[in-house]
């Protein structure tokens, strides 16, 4: 069987075989080594040397701040996110003064000349907080942080809960972008997964934000939900390009009942194999057609976007909020379950809200895990890195950071490339390796060619497929 996919001016072929080769479990690469591999012994010591060390860096690297506001009313039956749900607001209030600890405490073990070049807050939901709650948090944060003028500034949100008067309030904060979670507006999507969202209810929101001039307005899909089909999906598609955002994530449905079991509800409906790629083609065809450009992934811009541009001249960047044009600066996570990326050290703050709650408690910082690379993890990383944002890789860069001999280090991944190569999703030359349009659907597995971690046996499954 052999599919044919019209993405940015060509055509793309690609069989059954092909497809059951590639969409096997594989990590996202917002970090490597990946969560999995980073160790409990790492603790608040470690971390707090990691900081110390940064400031050290000359010239002194900017900081990227994650806040992770985890509570939600309701629970989307698909959600893989770390989560609080209650409908009693009031459990906002302790968690916030425990945020402001944690604030107080990485404001004064970071240098204050390093500028914030990007502010996120993600969830959960952040406009679960009202109004006077979100500009009490945000004034806080600022007033202990030197936040750059042309600083990226964003949040997400649920439309079915945020309110004008929030997004009011944001926009007068200074935020510039909105990340707005629909996921699908097919009713009966809507319904199996817990997410009744109608669609004029989403495009009013969406108005208002226009109205009120954030720089940014991006969108979130999801596809292979339950009972999705190629044409119920490319309704939703079509709404949302008459709404005309900036960026879509359209994110593949991460099906991993024994991680989040409430998905085991409506397994048997989830799409798999070749009836979900088809609803990933219905999508990818369709935006590429409205003018979108396909970054890579899951990520769709337009032309003009700064996703766009960074790729061109390679300079974009992925972490933990994907794929970014913040590239150089040192990526701080604050609450709970958040994750920091300070040069060579990933941390992890507790999961468990309780656990999390009680570190600060005791005034002490809420790390669970973390990793210090060693060489060999950051040139792995590095390369990893370049392929997934740039989908080409220059050798001889490589072997100029390092002071490696590429095609020496690398002689068993280059082996494994070959398959790669005769499938169609990469290009080898003696200068560089280059990910070709059918790849960019693949480009996980490319990264995974490079990752020794996949190497060792596994127990219980880790990740979700790549597609």
């Amino acid at each position: 069987m052999q599919l044919d996919i019209k993405i940015q001016g060509g055509t793309l072929n690609l069989t059954q075989e092909i497809l059951d080769r590639y969409n096997v479990a594989g990590p996202r690469y917002t970090s490597y080594p990946t969560a999995p591999e980073w160790v409990d012994s790492f603790g608040p010591a470690d971390y707090e040397a990691a900081l110390k060390q940064s400031n050290e860096v000359r010239p002194l690297r900017p900081l990227s701040i994650y806040m992770h506001l985890p509570f939600c009313e309701r629970l989307c039956l698909f959600c893989g996110c770390n989560v609080v749900i209650s409908k009693n607001h009031d459990v906002l209030v302790p968690y916030l003064e425990k945020l402001k600890w944690e604030i107080d405490q990485l404001s004064r073990r970071l240098d204050l000349a390093r500028p914030v070049t990007q502010f996120h807050w993600g969830g959960g939901t952040p406009t679960y907080l009202e109004a006077s709650q979100l500009e009490e948090l945000f004034r806080y944060t600022k007033q202990r942080f030197t936040f750059d003028p042309e600083a990226e500034i964003g949040v997400e949100i649920d439309p079915r809960v945020t309110r004008e008067s929030q997004l009011s309030t944001l926009r007068q904060l200074g935020f510039n972008r909105i990340s707005m979670g629909i996921q699908d507006f097919n009713p009966a999507v809507q319904k199996i997964v817990h997410r009744i969202q109608p669609y004029q209810e989403t495009k009013a929101l969406f108005d208002a934000c226009r109205a009120l001039e954030f720089e940014s307005v991006n969108i979130d899909l999801i596809y292979g939900l339950p009972l999705q089909t190629p044409e119920s999906f490319l309704d939703s598609v079509e709404k949302v390009i008459g709404l005309s955002p900036d960026r879509v994530a359209m994110f593949s449905y991460a099906h991993v009942p024994w991680l989040k079991k409430q998905q085991g509800s409506f397994a048997k409906y989830v799409p798999q194999g070749m009836d979900k790629f088809n609803i990933f083609r219905a999508g990818i065809e369709r935006f590429t057609h409205a003018g979108y450009v396909y970054i890579g992934m899951d990520h769709f811009a337009r032309p003009n976007d700064e996703l766009c541009l960074a790729q061109n001249n390679r300079t974009l960047h992925r972490n933990f909020q994907g794929y970014t044009t913040k590239a150089g600066a040192d990526l701080i996570g604050l609450g709970v379950s958040s994750i920091s990326g300070i040069d060579r050290t990933y941390a992890q703050n507790y999961r468990d809200l309780k656990e999390y709650c009680t570190a600060i408690e005791q005034s002490r910082l809420p790390i669970m895990r973390g990793v210090v690379l060693d060489d060999d993890d950051v040139i792995r990383r590095t390369v990893i890195s370049k392929l997934l944002c740039h989908c080409v890789l220059h050798k001889r860069e490589i072997e100029s950071e390092f002071s490696i001999r590429f095609d020496d280090y690398f002689a068993d991944e280059l082996l494994r490339l070959e398959r790669l190569q005769t499938d169609g999703l990469v290009q080898m030359s003696p200068e560089t390796i280059s990910v070709t349009q059918l790849g960019r659907i693949f480009i996980r597995n490319a990264g995974m060619v490079f990752d020794k971690y996949l190497q060792k046996p596994k127990g219980k499954p880790v990740f979700s497929k790549t597609l």
